[in-house]
């Protein structure tokens, strides 16, 4: 394995990420710290069907579902087969490609751009980790708060009890390249009760699928 250090620097974290979705093989440094090894980013689990685990996640999106960060659109491919409406967004591109060619709607946006449907969305889902997007969680669930409608919740998956609240500096490595440093930041679950109460929401669900933790936050 290179030496991330020894790669050239690509621009932007999307450069990287978009050959990850051509089937690139695509590793993960910065997660456990920066001596540590690198993470294979799962992108072959993200790219197929929804899992039984996900099945049982998205079992708590009701209503009008925004999919934040949908990667390549296995969660809102699953959404809309059940009969709901659902919209994806990402900042990459080639992730919207994907998700669109399962047939369901998506936009090239950042959460934080003007969104459609501001205000009216029943459910917003952050899975695969995705409320660590932009390091700072509690602004996120504050833009969320913005988009959802009076009750609406947000499902969000988060790291087992115990984690904390850690902020990384990531870099993928991909295509003999490798993106800038990026922060993401990991909220173990007993953290979750104090970032809601601080960004207008309360738990109203904390539960775990095998390994996997979850939480559901309702709009107060």
């Amino acid at each position: 394995m290179t030496s991330p250090e020894a790669l050239p620097a690509t621009p932007v974290f999307a450069e990287a990420y978009r050959h990850a979705l051509r089937g690139e093989p695509c590793l993960v440094h910065g997660v456990d710290g920066v001596d540590r090894p690198p993470h294979r980013l799962p992108l072959a689990a993200w790219s197929a069907a929804a899992r039984s685990s996900d099945r049982r996640l998205l079992a708590h999106c009701v209503g009008a579902t925004l999919d934040i960060g949908c990667g390549p659109g296995r969660m809102s491919e699953h959404l809309a087969q059940r009969g709901g409406s659902v919209l994806g967004i990402d900042v990459v591109a080639e992730a919207v490609r994907q998700t669109r060619a399962r047939g369901v709607g998506a936009l090239v946006r950042d959460v934080f751009d003007p969104l459609p449907g501001e205000g009216r969305w029943d459910t917003a889902l952050l899975a695969d980790g995705n409320l660590g997007i932009g390091g700072d969680p509690a602004r996120l669930l504050r833009r969320i708060h913005q988009l959802l409608a009076p009750h609406g919740r947000v499902v969000a998956d988060v790291a087992a009890p115990g984690a904390g609240v850690r902020t990384r500096e990531v870099t993928l490595e991909c295509a003999g390249r490798r993106s800038e440093p990026f922060p993401w930041t990991f909220v173990g679950a007993e953290r979750v009760g104090s970032l809601a109460v601080l960004t207008g929401f309360s738990v109203t669900l904390l539960d775990r699928i095998g390994a996997r933790w979850f939480v559901v936050l309702e709009k107060v």
